[in-house]
């Protein structure tokens, strides 16, 4: 057996780390089962539409009234629904019931999540540290969630039968909400050091990685969010498919791009599989030059109206 000493060695760090993301592990899985998760603190109005797209009866008066309560929310809702990205009909609305009625309920519950973590992301008030880790969290996701817009327009450009399924929205969404978990995590980390216990932040950071997926998956599954939002979060096939594609092959593919073009040393471990339009997909934003794919990063997010 290592003595605790040895643990600090290099041949041993890993040993440490591992033990140390063990009890996070069970930590955070713990308090997400049992419902006592510090969850990200987002507007009681995001919450009830949440609370709203989990019951039958719920309308779409519904949740055009609930939305109603936060002005600033109902603004982005209507301004969503007239962008680029999620108004295919180019029919501009002006009032909540037809911006509701256009989008979905759910997807109005995806959107307004989506757009309560990410202001969350850059106004939270922790350590100068943590702080960081979010706001480039924020960068991530959002450069991750444009990616496979482009990735998904790919396939839907094919114009196959067998792409049909993909939705743009659904893959920016899914990619702005892939890290959520790692609010939880924070809290945990926090808490942690509050019961008197001490956890260097280089580790915890690298714990904080680790475990985002996981923790991800968890919170979005307590929210009521469906098979695709999980997978891609948990980065992980929850289930038997007979797709083509699915929006974790979107999520691998744009992971990957962004992989190369960061020049990221990890790219040889990282493995994706994809068909030929896949193949042509990955080729042609691989050899984008870094000024015509970061445009095209920028104006899909302007587009996108979040």
């Amino acid at each position: 057996m290592n003595h605790l000493s040895f643990y600090w060695l290099p041949q041993n760090n890993e040993l440490l780390i591992k033990g140390i993301e063990s009890e996070f592990s069970t930590l955070i899985e713990h308090s997400i089962k049992s419902r006592k998760i510090s969850l990200p603190p987002i507007p009681d109005v995001v919450l009830k539409i949440q609370q709203l797209c989990s019951q039958d009866s719920t309308g779409i008066s519904d949740v055009a009234d609930s939305l109603l309560e936060d002005p600033g929310l109902a603004a982005i809702v209507i301004r969503v629904a007239n962008s680029v990205i999620f108004n295919r009909r180019n029919i501009t609305c002006t009032d909540l019931v037809t911006a509701v009625s256009r989008l979905g309920i759910l997807r109005v519950r995806d959107i307004v999540t989506a757009q309560a973590i990410e202001q969350l992301k850059h106004s939270v008030n922790l350590s100068p540290s943590c702080n960081r880790v979010l706001v480039q969290s924020a960068a991530n996701s959002r450069e991750l969630a444009a990616t496979m817009v482009l990735v998904a327009r790919g396939f839907k450009e094919s114009e196959e039968p067998r792409y049909r399924h993909i939705e743009t929205d659904k893959a920016l969404l899914a990619g702005l909400l892939a890290d959520i978990g790692l609010f939880c995590i924070v809290s945990e980390y926090h808490s942690y050091l509050e019961q008197g216990n001490y956890l260097d932040e280089e580790i915890a950071f690298q714990v904080f990685e680790r475990q985002c997926s996981r923790a991800s998956s968890l919170v979005l599954d307590s929210w009521g969010f469906d098979n695709d939002f999980l997978e891609v979060a948990s980065n992980q096939n929850l289930s038997e498919s007979d797709l083509a594609v699915t929006y974790l092959d979107i999520a691998r593919i744009a992971n990957h791009i962004l992989m190369f073009r960061r020049q990221d040393e990890q790219i040889d471990e990282h493995t994706v599989e994809f068909d030929v339009t896949g193949a042509d997909i990955l080729y042609k934003l691989s050899n984008l030059s870094d000024i015509e794919f970061n445009t095209q990063i920028d104006e899909l997010i302007s587009a996108s109206g979040l």
